[in-house]
């Protein structure tokens, strides 16, 4: 018996066409039933696809990073609440992370900060005018991202267990931290500056891994999701 997909695996749809996603949906079959579209597919239908997904039965993250004044943002988290869609992320500021709480509220839509992207030094952030590190940084975004009430944040596994801690703190053992840059053993880095493998990132306290090209580059995606799946099912 083929056993359910783990729902703590997050692909990456890093395609530039909805076909080409769609094909690659297919391919994996039963091996992934959550997936993950961002800005690139949003920009050539990937609403469409994102409903199509949920017709189906599968998980969706709309990774937009949704980042205006507070009235726009809560408004657009309105129109994606009746998506059906399950995760949204958001810059974490603030304003907008309070924003889209309201926009999202009374729906099962959830909403994640992203604090600092993965392909980002500490260099890379103090030339962005921070003075702190990058996971000081993170620890900041995630108390904000508390304060505003919203589901979890979106961070590097290296700043995953003291997002945890933060979260355990404030009592919000419920909340979710979901984590790119993540690699299988022997796998290429790309342009992830601070990554772990997905073992790692789940110790270290993450909830959910999000994996693009480790699978959808490989030779046989569906083969690669599975080994990552058996990689971590013991945790």
């Amino acid at each position: 018996m083929t056993p359910a997909p783990d729902p703590r695996l997050i692909c990456a749809l890093d395609t530039p066409t909805t076909d080409e996603a769609r094909a690659l949906v297919d391919r994996l079959g039963d091996a992934v039933g959550f997936y993950k579209i961002g800005l690139q597919l949003f920009a050539a239908g990937g609403m469409e696809l994102a409903r199509d997904l949920k017709a189906e039965g599968r998980r969706v993250f709309l990774d937009w990073k949704l980042h205006d004044i507070g009235a726009t943002v809560e408004k657009a988290a309105a129109n994606l609440a009746g998506s059906g869609c399950d995760l949204l992320t958001v810059h974490a500021r603030p304003q907008v992370m309070a924003a889209a709480a309201r926009g999202v509220k009374g729906s099962g839509l959830k909403v994640l900060g992203v604090t600092v992207l993965t392909s980002l030094t500490a260099e890379d952030v103090r030339a962005d005018d921070h003075s702190l590190s990058p996971a000081d940084l993170v620890a900041l975004r995630v108390r904000q991202a508390l304060d505003a009430g919203i589901d979890g944040v979106v961070s590097s596994p290296q700043e995953a267990a003291r997002a945890r801690e933060i979260a355990r703190a404030a009592g919000r053992n419920d909340f979710l931290i979901v984590t790119p840059g993540v690699r299988p053993d022997g796998a290429s880095l790309d342009d992830q500056a601070r990554a772990a493998t997905p073992s790692a990132a789940l110790a270290a306290g993450a909830s959910h891994l999000v994996i693009g090209r480790p699978i959808t580059a490989a030779a046989d995606p569906q083969a690669a999701a599975r080994a990552i799946a058996e990689s971590i099912a013991q945790l």
